[in-house]
């Protein structure tokens, strides 16, 4: 807002007579400047009637108004003076205490007088600001006062004719035509009772008055329309001074120049008439006394060096005897106040002590709320030590209860070591605070204590079931889910038991309790389901593992010799039962203990059709391997759904079709070479004789001499090498002599020739493709022997592969070449 419609204080809530203050306000408002041509409006009603409200919308004027949230309370105090923004002529604005306060009291109604009786001596307007509910009323509508101030005006002043204009504010339903009558008759009541001079024994009161009503609506509840009616009534006071203005009345008027002098002299001779009821004299003296030592006293606690000091130490850290010390530096100021005031007015003296008191608690109060936070924060940090220690010693509940109690009452202690005697102030809201904190930390180390003794558990329940479990699956039978689930429930009950032992400590509601045990229920299951579907994921390898025990030993656990008189074709369905029967209990997780009819299934669909050749058309319509889950069996429980077990029978066909056509082939030797192979069991060494060995060693001496004098044998000779390393490797001969000389050589017979094929063939690849990093290929070249006569050799790869799918497990088989 422009400075020049600031608002200045004339007369202040004492009474005293801003000079300096007005000489400055004509200044800056250029009012010598106006001669004449100036008009003065003041407003006087009731406190808190919206005074200055009314003003700041009506003039633009920036006085201090009512904070409505801080409750109802006297907010101008004395007289204060503004410009009003954007009208002309120059008007000036008086803005009067409110009357009938609180702050003033009943009796005290001196003031409210001299400043009304001021208001009409100066203004040109007077507005009269009431509430519409207290027309008709004998105080609310400043009935006594205007009897007071039409009688005394007359007698001081010459009169001359003002403008009362009448706000009636927060109007109702009650038409204004009805109320201004009302109020017109009681202001002419008040007229004709007022004594009157001789002279104006008939005057009436259009002599000395002109009298306007207007109603305005509540500005809290209607503001819009209220702006509106302000901006109407605004109107009214452009060109006032005009003849039929508000204040057409120009006589008598004081020229600007010497309006600052006229309004000193008036408020003189005001303040000095003894008819007006002032303030007794002893205790006008005691209450500007009491005043002035109090505020020496606020002065001297605040250059105080020892409150200094406190002030300053309490902004780091606890200070010991707080309370002690800042109570003596209080006593000893409200005692020097006492020892000066002590022969004034008794009410005086006791009113100004309490407002010193309340100034002084003010200024320590927030020193004492930082003492607080010291205490509660040391306090919580004691709290936390004290607990990590009393939780190893003893239970976690008993030592929450434990330490809580016992720091509560010591921040108790603090906050008794912290208090002033001067105050009754309450610390419960820094209590309830650090109980909060507390209860939080406790939360915190609670949750931290139950996830490690959950991981605990969990971790006992995983080592007691893992291996197991993958011990019982890898030796599947009929019995391996029934002993999976007896394992289950087993471990499962003795972690519980400990578990439950260990929660007892933490006094955790029944609930919560049962939320922890079912999930660590749930947890021992995962790790069962979690192992089942590592193990089905290498289902195909322990397949040929258990054919390749129960396929190569007898029942003795000896390897067997084929000398013909085995039951091959009994001896590989047996071991492909046993396989077979492996691969249904991979295929579901049984831990609900309900049957299926999976092994049937698989029996039915793979082994049988199998020994029949050729099926029906109609059994292959109705085959149960032709889907993607079991029957009866949830998706969720599914580890290999029955495509995939068709799919891995098939390799897994494929993949010991070798070893039984090499069975097959050795066994019709042995018939064939009967006592042959007699001598080769007698002899069954892989090295030459000795004779052998000293023969080579002597006759090759020559050669050996030969390789010294011509090193480019020695390449032909590591080209060689090399070359048998190939061979020896991709024919596993220790493998195939494994089981007997004359079965290794039928093999290698029969495996020679393809092998060194492939070998050349792939170096010769090789020389052909340019350099760049490749993939490793990892191949195993397998030969097949004749079956039931002789047939073509031809090279198998048999690598299989398994990768996850909506069952969980899938597996796929790489092309053979």
């Amino acid at each position: 807002m422009d400075e020049h419609y600031c608002s200045t204080q004339l007369i202040d809530g004492d009474g005293a007579f801003n000079v300096a203050g007005i000489e400055n306000f004509i200044k800056m408002v250029k009012l010598a400047e106006c001669g004449l041509s100036y008009a003065v409006v003041s407003i006087m009603g009731p406190q808190s009637s919206g005074k200055s409200t009314l003003l700041n919308h009506l003039f633009g004027t920036n006085f201090r108004e009512m904070d409505a949230f801080r409750g109802r309370s006297q907010t101008t105090k004395g007289i204060w003076l503004a410009r009003c923004a954007d009208i002309e002529p120059c008007t000036i604005v008086m803005d009067l205490e409110g009357t009938d306060g609180r702050e003033r009291g009943e009796d005290d109604t001196t003031f409210e007088k001299q400043s009304a009786l001021f208001a009409l001596a100066v203004s040109d307007i007077v507005l009269i600001n009431m509430w519409c509910h207290d027309i008709g009323r004998e105080q609310a509508a400043n009935k006594p006062l205007l009897k007071t101030v039409f009688q005394v005006m007359m007698r001081l002043f010459s009169p001359r004719k003002t403008t009362l204009l009448f706000v009636i504010r927060d109007k109702t339903k009650t038409p204004l035509e009805s109320l201004e009558p009302i109020l017109r008759e009681d202001i002419q009541k008040i007229w004709d009772n007022v004594p009157k001079p001789q002279v104006h024994k008939e005057t009436p009161l259009s002599e000395f008055f002109n009298v306007q009503v207007v109603a305005l609506s509540s500005y809290e509840e209607k503001e819009e329309q209220f702006k509106e009616q302000v901006a109407s009534l605004r109107q009214k006071f452009y060109h006032s001074i005009a003849p039929g203005g508000l204040a057409g009345d120009r006589r008598g008027v004081i020229p600007a120049s010497g309006f600052s002098f006229s309004a000193q002299q008036i408020w003189k001779v005001i303040k000095e008439n003894k008819d007006l009821d002032l303030p007794a004299h002893k205790v006008m003296v005691a209450t500007v006394r009491c005043e002035e030592i109090a505020n020496e006293k606020l002065a001297f606690i605040n250059a105080d060096e020892e409150w200094l000091q406190l002030e300053e130490a309490v902004q780091h850290d606890l200070v010991p005897g707080f309370g002690k010390k800042l109570s003596a530096i209080l006593d000893k100021c409200l005692s020097g106040y006492d020892m000066e005031v002590i022969y004034f007015d008794e009410s005086v003296r006791t009113s100004k002590r309490q407002e010193l008191e309340t100034k002084l608690l003010q200024l320590v109060n927030p020193a004492y709320q930082s003492m607080l936070g010291h205490v509660r924060a040391k306090t919580l940090n004691d709290f936390k030590e004290a607990l990590d220690k009393a939780i190893e010693r003893e239970g976690f509940a008993v030592a929450v209860h434990d330490c809580t109690q016992s720091f509560m009452l010591k921040f108790d202690k603090g906050c008794e070591g912290a208090a002033i005697e001067q105050a009754r102030w309450d610390p419960s809201k820094v209590r309830e605070k650090l109980r909060r904190d507390i209860d939080v930390y406790v939360t915190s180390v609670r949750a931290a204590k139950l996830s490690e003794l959950t991981t605990l558990y969990e971790g006992q329940l995983n080592r007691a079931l893992s291996e197991p479990v993958e011990a019982l699956l890898d030796a599947a039978s009929d019995d391996t889910w029934p002993a999976i689930r007896e394992l289950l429930q087993r471990e499962t009950k003795s972690a519980i038991s400990g578990f439950s032992s260990a929660l007892l400590a933490f006094d955790l509601d029944q609930a919560t309790v049962d939320k922890m045990i079912l999930q660590l229920e749930e947890y021992a299951k995962s790790v069962v389901e979690s192992k089942a579907k590592e193990e089905a994921g290498r289902v195909l390898i322990h397949m040929k593992d258990r054919f390749s025990t129960l396929f190569s030993h007898d029942a003795d656990s000896m390897p067997r010799v084929w000398t013909g008189k085995e039951d091959i074709k009994a001896i590989t369905k047996t071991a492909r039962s046993a396989s077979l029967k492996l691969m249904s209990v991979l295929t579901v997780i049984r831990l609900d203990d309900k049957n299926d009819k999976i092994e049937n299934a698989l029996s039915l669909s793979l082994m049988d059709a199998s020994d029949s050749g050729g099926s029906s058309r109609s059994i292959q319509i109705l085959d149960p391997l032709a889907s993607s889950s079991w029957e009866e069996v949830p998706q969720t429980k599914t580890l290999i759904t029955p495509v995939q077990c068709r799919s891995l029978w098939r390799q897994f066909q494929s993949e010991t079709e070798y070893t039984v056509t090499q069975a097959i082939s050795a066994q019709a030797f042995s018939q064939t070479y009967p006592a042959f192979l007699q001598t080769n069991k007698r002899n069954n060494s892989m090295l030459p004789p000795p004779w052998a060995i000293v023969a080579i060693l002597i006759l090759g001496f020559n050669e050996f001499m030969t390789l010294l004098r011509n090193p480019l044998y020695l390449v032909v000779i590591f080209v060689i090498f090399l070359v048998g390393k190939a061979l020896w490797v991709q024919l596993d001969i220790s493998g195939v002599f494994s089981n007997g000389a004359l079965p290794g050589l039928l093999s290698l017979s029969t495996r020679f020739l393809p092998t060194v094929m492939n070998i050349l063939k792939r170096l010769a690849d090789e020389g052909q493709r340019p350099a760049a990093p490749e993939r490793n290929r990892n191949q195993e070249l397998e030969t097949k022997s004749f079956r039931n006569g002789m047939r073509s050799n031809s090279s198998s790869d048999a690598s299989s592969n398994i990768t996850s799918s909506d069952s969980g497990i899938e597996y796929s088989s790489l092309p053979r070449q």
